[in-house]
């Protein structure tokens, strides 16, 4: 589906007004219908990510065109300047996103804030856990509808076999009353594995035990939404909940991550490295570590400036970021020195990748401009991880084979011969 909006409202300021700031604010294409008939003929020759709907039209004065979107399965959010509550309910009533008052500056930024969440939640999948087939239907269906990618399961069982499979699960919505595992003893054992900082849970229950929603939040819940509930209501917790969890994972992002490249920061890479080791005392696992350094970088900064510079080093990081495994530890450990960390590993295999990554980077030419190419080379040494050494024992002494390297000519890879 393509990021285009469809505008369709008579008023010509107003519509012109929204689809500016939208354009400005979301980068997004945008049209504009006065009449259904117009929207008609938009509709019939475009996708469009939303469809933004006055229901007040001159060729369909009782929301017509909103039935007839809704009919070619488009997303509608409602434009209305009607504020009866009778006539709001019986339009959330329908399969549209959202209903919101066109009353001024403060509706059309809640409509972008609206739209740009609905992008986001296009990233995350959202487990629903009831044994209910009639609910799930409905959750499924208002949770597709903000753009999520939704899996049902039947109870609690089923749930934690179906994250174990699907690990980047973000939410997980779970009822209360479910035969095999109840949703108190499922949020239980998920906090076992997830912290609120990687997963939400949204409890759901039409319990009247006023203690039942304590008891969720104690056992880890985000939050708890009584039976039955408005789609409004539905909507938006559960939209608070994963932006919630955005910004947790941002601020996470700016702790563990370099700045500049996007790598693991040497703070992180020894905290997660810890973990790792202890992870692998049983078992034995082998791992490589390697120390790299771009040659004569001061050079680089001297003749062609401090953002080529910059340029230089995340062309490396895409490099090394690209040629390892998800499962191996790239980081930034400052200015032009890099570890990274290939995991269960030997000798041999480790000693392969670093030679790709060492000829990949002398056969790369970063373009300047349209006349100019820099190449650039590094130094490498690396160690296997022998038992009975600390992490930075390993360090150290890749470390002083990337200085061998160096002062042996550049332009080389190091590996321990142990």
């Amino acid at each position: 589906m393509q990021d285009k909006i469809l505008i369709v409202e008579d008023n010509k300021t107003l519509a012109k007004l929204i689809a500016k700031k939208i354009q400005h604010a979301l980068e997004m294409e945008v049209d504009v219908a006065y009449t259904l008939a117009e929207a008609k003929l938009f509709l019939a020759g475009n996708n469009y990510f939303i469809t933004l709907l006055d229901i007040n039209l001159p060729d369909a004065p009782n929301g017509e065109v909103v039935e007839y979107a809704l009919s070619k399965k488009n997303h509608v959010i409602v434009l209305s300047a009607n504020i009866d509550k009778d006539f709001r309910k019986k339009m959330l009533q329908k399969n549209i996103i959202d209903y919101v008052n066109k009353g001024g500056t403060g509706d059309i930024n809640y409509i972008i804030q609206s739209i740009d969440r609905l992008r986001k939640n296009q990233k995350h999948k959202v487990l629903v856990v009831d044994d209910s087939l009639v609910f799930r239907k409905q959750m499924q269906n208002m949770l597709k509808n903000l753009f999520f990618e939704v899996i049902t399961v039947a109870h609690g069982e089923e749930a934690l076999g179906m994250l174990q499979a699907k690990p980047d699960i973000s939410l997980v919505l779970t009822d209360y009353n479910m035969p095999v595992m109840n949703g108190l003893n499922l949020t239980y054992e998920i906090r076992q594995t997830y912290s609120k900082d990687e997963l939400c849970i949204l409890a759901l229950s039409g319990n009247e035990d006023s203690e039942i929603s304590a008891l969720f939040l104690k056992h880890g819940a985000n939050d708890y939404i009584k039976k039955p509930f408005s789609k409004e209501e539905f909507s938006c917790r559960v939209n608070n909940s994963i932006e919630a969890l955005e910004n947790i994972q941002t601020i996470m992002n700016y702790a563990n991550r370099d700045y500049l490249t996007g790598l693991y920061n040497r703070r992180y890479f020894y905290s997660t490295m810890n973990e790792y080791l202890e992870e692998i005392k049983e078992s034995g696992e082998k791992f490589a570590v390697a120390m790299i350094d771009i040659d004569h970088f001061k050079n680089i900064n001297d003749s062609y400036g401090h953002d080529i510079g910059d340029r230089v080093i995340v062309t490396l990081s895409d490099i090394l970021r690209s040629s390892t495994s998800p499962r191996d530890v790239v980081s930034r450990f400052g200015g032009e020195e890099f570890c990274i960390v290939l995991k269960n590993i030997n000798r041999y295999s480790a000693e392969d990748i670093l030679e790709r990554i060492h000829a990949e980077v002398a056969n790369y030419s970063l373009a300047i401009d349209k006349e100019r190419i820099i190449n650039f080379t590094i130094s490498i040494g690396a160690v296997l991880y022998q038992d009975g050494e600390t992490l930075d024992d390993a360090i150290n002494e890749a470390d002083m084979l990337l200085y061998k390297a160096k002062n042996g000519g550049r332009n080389k890879l190091i590996f321990s011969a142990n």
